[in-house]
């Protein structure tokens, strides 16, 4: 993934309704779930929806598909293993780094590991 992706992905994510829907899609898992379901359980009307949805399918972090009437949305995992792969990238190439240690410096307080 490049930078300019991670941008995109990051900033899809950005927003709240936006995490919202795509933390269900992922709890959703590769089955999916119908919009009008997205929406009733976000409290979230269609319309709105609707803008949040296409802005995760351009990010590429959501995919639709037709199953009779319904629209049937589902999170994209390969886009998530890529950012994860992206975000990790320079913590976990470094000799003898186990992603175990990336958790590690991850755990620590922001103020300690970098710099001011």
């Amino acid at each position: 993934m490049r930078t300019s992706q991670a941008v995109e992905v990051l900033a899809a994510l950005g927003q709240e309704t936006r995490l919202d829907v795509f933390r269900l899609m992922i709890q959703a898992g590769p089955a999916g779930l119908p919009a009008g379901e997205i929406a009733a359980r976000l409290k979230v009307p269609l319309a709105t929806l609707s803008f949040h949805l296409q802005q995760l399918k351009h990010a590429r972090l959501a995919r639709s598909r037709k199953r009779g009437k319904l629209v049937i949305y589902s999170a994209n995992f390969a886009t998530v293993d890529q950012l994860i792969g992206y975000l990790l990238h320079d913590c976990c190439r470094r000799p003898s780094t186990s992603l175990a240690s990336c958790e590690g410096a991850a755990a620590q307080p922001l103020s300690e590991s970098a710099p001011r």
